[in-house]
């Protein structure tokens, strides 16, 4: 319990805005109120975006990201970071090169394409995402498509998530996450290190309205870690979040709705 007028512990997520408030730093900012830590964004791009897709997507100047960035934390400071939606190669540097300045823990949600299938990061910024943003990650959080991106390995079952963890561990994060929603049966993620392993399973509720979950789960982690849980028990407790998130999914619009970030509230 915090004694009253005290700071929550502070998480700064660095992502794109989603104007149908699903996904991005909207999504972002609802999981951290309701996981208790005080939420702070950089925009880094914006989309005209709703429950059928992105009609348009505009990346904001790198200095404009600089700019923000330096605004919260020399004033503010942070307990955790969050990466989202990072658009263009000149994005990517500029913020690996500010988190690697930042004394803080890192998730890195390597946003590749939006839930609609729709491209978010340019083809040419996957170098830079491989060698510059992911060294710099405490956890990073890809799902199987942005593990193909990344990568070039493919997931069809459960046997393949050992080697695209390993894949992707090999350009440099502390740990892994490879989310398996996309294969059939229940739930599950890997999480390791490389040397300790973490099964993490779930039911898999039969809701379509899932938008959202990426960034809800990596916003989950950031706030455990903010809250100074190692990383094992922040990835549990946020994938714990996302499963009741899903379950509780509500239609909006004529296409995919969004998770419930209030679920616990409700």
């Amino acid at each position: 319990m915090r004694a009253a007028g005290q700071a929550p512990p502070r998480v700064l997520t660095v992502a794109g805005s989603d104007s149908g408030g699903g996904a991005g730093i909207q999504a972002d900012l609802k999981t951290m109120m309701a996981l208790g830590v005080h939420g702070m964004s950089v925009i880094t791009a914006v989309t005209a975006q709703n429950s059928l897709g992105v009609q348009g997507a505009w990346e904001l100047p790198v200095e404009a990201v600089r700019a923000q960035y330096r605004s919260v934390v020399d004033d503010i400071g942070v307990q955790a970071v969050k990466t989202g939606m990072l658009a263009s190669a000149e994005l990517v540097e500029a913020v690996a090169e500010l988190i690697s300045g930042t004394d803080a823990p890192v998730v890195v949600d390597p946003v590749g394409v939006s839930k609609h299938g729709d491209p978010l990061l340019a083809a040419s910024a996957l170098d830079s995402v491989r060698t510059r943003l992911l060294p710099v990650a405490t956890v990073a959080t890809p799902n199987l498509d942005e593990v193909a991106q990344l990568t070039g390995s493919r997931v069809a079952s459960e046997a393949d998530l050992r080697p695209a963890a390993e894949a992707v561990l090999a350009y440099g994060p502390q740990w892994v996450l490879i989310k398996g929603g996309h294969l059939t049966g229940e739930a599950v993620d890997l999480l390791t290190d490389g040397d300790q392993e973490f099964w993490l399973r779930a039911p898999r509720h039969d809701n379509r309205h899932t938008h959202g979950t990426g960034c809800t789960l990596a916003s989950a982690v950031a706030s455990g870690l903010a809250k100074g849980l190692p990383v094992p028990e922040a990835v549990t407790a946020a994938k714990e979040y996302v499963t009741g998130a899903i379950a509780r999914g509500f239609a909006l619009g004529a296409g995919i709705g969004p998770v419930d970030h209030g679920w616990r509230l409700r």
